[in-house]
């Protein structure tokens, strides 16, 4: 076999099936689609999900565990990352870091994280982060300041519940 006998006997351009055009044509009458039923009416489509009588899989599947409502969201985000994205003596807040694409996911908290080298003198104003972060920001000659969190729902009831 040659490079050039490669794509011999297979049709490039098939001539596409006509359906429904007379008993003589394998396809006339009902047209491939069998008798009645509702897979033979025009527009038919099934949920991706559907399994005849049964129970569907995501109902038989049990649920598992407990979904706290009050839980604090924390994502941590390595000093390395921060100092490749930052300039040198900028202020640093959470809502910076989200902004230049260093989280991506929803959170309530953010804390940094000692992964990474620290080059740049970095001013951090965050609201957790680890002794090691800390330790290699302030060596580098920048600060860090802790402030307190937003108050959570549950700090809020235990608040209201203090007042009356």
């Amino acid at each position: 076999m040659n490079l050039e006998e490669v794509n011999e006997g297979i049709e490039t351009n098939r001539a596409r099936k006509r359906i429904g055009r007379g008993v003589g044509s394998k396809t006339g009458k009902t047209s491939g689609r069998g008798r009645d039923g509702h897979k033979s009416r025009s527009g038919y489509s099934r949920h991706p999900m559907f399994s005849g009588s049964d129970t569907p899989i995501y109902m038989r599947t049990p649920k598992r565990g407990f979904n706290n409502r009050f839980a604090t969201d924390v994502v941590g985000v390595n000093v390395g990352a921060i100092n490749g994205a930052f300039e040198e003596g900028s202020e640093i807040t959470p809502a910076d870091i989200r902004h230049r694409g260093l989280v991506k996911v929803r959170f309530d908290e953010l804390k940094i994280l000692g992964d990474g080298e620290v080059t740049k003198k970095l001013n951090l104003v965050v609201t957790r982060i680890s002794q090691s972060a800390k330790a290699k920001v302030e060596a580098a000659g920048g600060t860090v300041k802790v402030v307190a969190a937003k108050r959570t729902p549950k700090q809020r009831v235990a608040d209201s519940k203090d007042k009356s």
